[in-house]
């Protein structure tokens, strides 16, 4: 009975609000309660139990939709579940429509229609709350990976569907006239701007996002200006993805609620008093938002905030408005406001719909603040044009990208330059000494025995140790030098100007500041030295890389020497064992290359459920007259630890790409890179050199990396990753399983198939912790999209297992065993 259905009844206003409690009563519904803001309106919900809420927008302190969260969420005595309706003083149908969706409120009603409250009441009584439903995107993509990405990371948020073509996409829009489509540019049949235009002459106010790659990014700014909504370039990341989509599936919201403001306001333009009546409830709704809404007039200048510009730079609107948004602007930015000006110009000519820009600007605290700033063109009653727009307030983002940048060049504990630093500064001095500006030193410090500190005092005193020797080096370094703590227990010293006698002075000093270094730890003495090696850069090596290694030579000739000594380098010195056996491994590799005797075996890759060869793995050999046929395994750690992978890298991806391009019927082809890759510069060029020369569609190589080999640069990986992705080009990770952070790697690296690693495949019929194993990584990979490969497969009874288990793809000797390519039934082109 609606006398036993306990309202409350919650408004700022008395003769509102009684105005509504009459307005129930008279319909019977007798059990109110009242509540003159949201504070009063909490302590009721916590402490009784009602059945139904009735509240305004503006309920200070807090607002109508926020208090129908908190109830939405069950944190008080009420059911979650109890009609929410909500009697606007403020009204506009198309924001109370959408926000009523996000809140989950049952109904809004304008107060000049509260008549209606009661039949409302009594709907929502008899009616469970509705379930809201996905909005409709439709994915128009002619490439599978990408499609089925964006609908991974868009399915939580909307019903996605997935078309192939232009026509097709159109069929599917005009059938069911999506909320959303992801457009993408270059399609078959009919390309992304014959359906766009389309859409758009059939729905002009249609959303449609173009997704395009950077080669067709003209394009996109065409199809822009042709009426999509937004862009995003592939390929995507997913929080730009999700961002950009969810913006765009509100972009009818927001045109259509302009529409009824402006109607609205057209409407009661004859009353002066009631228009201003609107536009200070429009100004309560927009001081909510966290966000900076402004107007820019024709001259560019602030002619409307909200109250998120107060709270963003701490100025009033008498101090802000009349004046031009770069009057607020930051110092040292001056290209920035310089594209803002440009854009602002072209924005007010009605050339260009909109943009965005990131810009710092300057508190009243003289505070920098970061915000990225949305603008909109738009006519005025008075015929000409006024941008509006937002203001998101991104400082914190900033900070910890500028932080993250820190870490990419600095040592976490010490702070000094890293590796990475190191490298790139090493470059550049040697690119100086190559023009004839001065020869320099670099010094390479190693700590002696420092194992010995690690092992009797634990980890974090030897960190102590390792920071107090980079404060010491710090202290004696000339304002031209440059400190770089390379890792673990090495340092290396770039020496400006200097010729190798100043160096050495310098590094015996270093050698003795360090031997003079005074380590109580728990009571005890740590005695610490260190051996240094010195090399000339002088302009005159071929690749910066061999002042790095002339310096390591060196530092093992201080330490084979009896180490706490320093050593120049010297081209005779030969006293390394270990030195020798690497440069004879490089040497004979060497000659092997020139002389055409390092080749490929191919070994099959065995599609599991269809029973056919998918591709092959190219694996090297090297073919010495005095050793025959030697594994990679043999020669790889010799020219990893002396620096030379690169030509082995650089061979493999020259004959693996012009084999694909001599045989076409190999369709596919894993290559192996290794770790020296990822931070070779000219890999990239070269195979896209490759690429291009063969005419080979790069969506017929897949890169193999280990998974330890990539962990050792994460940064380098991901780029590589990305540029070759953006090629069309395939990534396995190899080896998988025996890396310290299996599975976490899978997040950092979007690879599209995992390779078992074979230790875990031997014996897997009769061996229960290996089964177990392979099966959550079989899982694991099912989950995130991934293919997965078994390695090492040697018996029919382990096939089986994996059949049964569901993994994609088998490779071992009861596949095939590697052999050289006449081996395989491939035709010349």
């Amino acid at each position: 009975m609606s006398s036993e259905v306990h309202i409350l009844l919650v408004n700022n206003d008395p003769e509102a609000r009684q105005t509504l409690k009459q307005t129930l009563v008279q319909a019977g519904f007798l059990c109110i309660t009242e509540a003159d803001n949201g504070r009063a309106a909490v302590t009721v919900l916590r402490n009784e139990s009602i059945d139904l809420l009735v509240t305004d927008v503006d309920i200070a302190p807090l607002d109508g939709w926020r208090l129908g969260r908190m109830v939405r969420s069950g944190i008080f005595r009420c059911r979650s579940s109890i009609p929410l309706i909500i009697v606007a003083t403020t009204w506009c149908e198309r924001i109370a429509e959408t926000t009523a969706r996000e809140f989950g409120i049952n109904a809004v009603i304008p107060f000049e229609k509260h008549d209606q409250l009661p039949a409302a009441v009594a709907e929502c009584m008899d009616a469970p709350l509705k379930v809201v439903q996905k909005p409709k995107l439709l994915v128009v993509e002619d490439c599978e990976e990408t499609a089925l990405l964006a609908e991974r990371i868009l399915r939580p948020r909307f019903d996605v569907e997935i078309v192939v073509d232009g026509q097709a996409g159109l069929d599917a829009w005009m059938c069911r006239r999506h909320d959303l489509v992801l457009l993408d540019v270059m399609l078959p049949q009919l390309s992304g701007k014959q359906v766009l235009q389309r859409i758009l002459r059939e729905h002009p106010g249609q959303p449609v996002v173009i997704m395009t790659a950077h080669s067709t990014m003209d394009l996109a700014e065409e199809l822009m200006l042709d009426g999509a909504a937004d862009f995003i370039a592939k390929p995507f990341m997913a929080d730009p993805l999700r961002r950009i989509t969810e913006i765009a599936a509100r972009r009818e919201d927001y045109m259509v609620s302009n529409k009824q403001f402006a109607a609205r306001v057209k409407s009661l333009r004859e009353s002066r008093e009631t228009c201003r009546a609107v536009s200070l409830a429009h100004q309560h709704l927009l001081d909510s938002l966290s966000a900076v809404v402004l107007e820019l007039d024709s001259e560019g200048k602030l002619h409307f905030l909200n109250r998120a510009w107060e709270k963003l730079t701490g100025f009033t609107f008498d101090q802000s408005l009349g004046r031009k948004l770069s009057d607020f602007r930051d110092e040292g930015q001056d290209a920035d406001w310089q594209i803002y000006q440009n854009r602002l110009r072209v924005l007010l000519s009605g050339a260009l719909k909109d943009c965005v820009l990131e810009l710092r600007l300057k508190n009243s605290q003289g505070e920098p603040v970061w915000v990225e700033c949305r603008l909109d063109s738009m006519a005025n009653v008075s015929g000409g044009r006024s941008v509006s727009g937002c203001l998101y307030n991104i400082t914190k983002r900033k900070k910890a990208l500028a932080e993250l940048e820190h870490l990419a060049m600095h040592d976490t504990l010490t702070g000094l330059f890293n590796r990475h630093y190191f490298t790139h500064s090493l470059k550049q001095m040697a690119a100086l000494s190559a023009r004839g500006q001065g020869n320099h030193a670099l010094l390479y410090i190693d700590l002696d025995h420092f194992k010995v500190v690690n092992d009797s005092f634990g980890h974090y005193h030897g960190d102590m140790v390792l920071k107090q020797i980079a404060e010491l080096l710090s202290k004696r370094l000339r304002r031209s030098d440059l400190l770089c703590r390379l890792g673990g227990d090495e340092y290396a010293v770039l020496l400006a100007n200097t010729d190798l006698g100043q160096a050495r002075d310098i590094a015996d000093e270093f050698r003795d500041t360090i031997q003079g270094l005074q380590c109580r730890i728990e009571g005890q003495l740590a005695e610490v030295s260190c051996s240094i090696g010195i090399s000339e850069i002088n302009g005159k090596a071929a690749r910066t890389e061999e002042y790095l290694k002339q310096s390591d030579i060196a530092l093992y000739v201080a330490k084979g020497r009896g180490r706490n000594r320093v050593h120049v380098y010297d081209p005779e010195d030969r006293e390394s064992d270990e030195l020798r056996h690497n440069l004879d491994w490089v040497r004979k590799v060497r000659k092997a290359i020139s002389g055409d005797c390092l080749k490929f075996h191919f070994q099959p890759v065995l599609h599991i459920s269809s029973g056919e060869i998918n591709h092959y793995e190219a694996l090297v050999r090297l073919d010495l007259p005095d050793h025959g046929e030697v594994l990679p395994k043999a020669f790889i750690p010799a020219l990893e630890k002396s620096g030379e992978m690169h030509m082995v890298d650089h061979w493999v991806i020259r004959n693996a790409i012009s084999l694909l391009g001599q045989y076409p019927r190999l369709k596919k082809l894993a290559i192996n890179l290794s770790a020296h890759a990822f931070s070779d510069g000219s890999i990239m060029p070269l195979i896209e050199e490759m690429l291009r020369k063969e005419n080979v569609d790069p969506r017929r190589v897949i890169f193999e990396l280990t998974e330890s080999a990539s962990l050792t640069n994460v940064t380098a990986t991901q780029k590589m990753i990305a540029r070759l992705q953006e090629l069309g080009c395939s990534f396995a990770v190899d080896d998988f399983g025996t890396g310290f952070s299996t599975f976490s790697y899978l997040k950092q690296f979007p690879a599209d198939s995992i390779k078992v690693d074979g230790s875990f495949i031997r014996d897997l019929g009769s061996d229960p912790v290996n089964l177990a194993l392979v099966r959550s990584i079989q899982e694991i990979a099912r989950t995130l999209g991934k293919e997965t490969v078994a390695e090492f497969v040697e018996n029919e009874i382990d096939l089986n297992v994996l059949r049964e288990m569901g993994i994609d793809f088998a490779q071992g000797y009861h596949i095939g065993r590697p052999a050289p390519i006449d081996a395989w039934d491939f035709s010349l082109a």
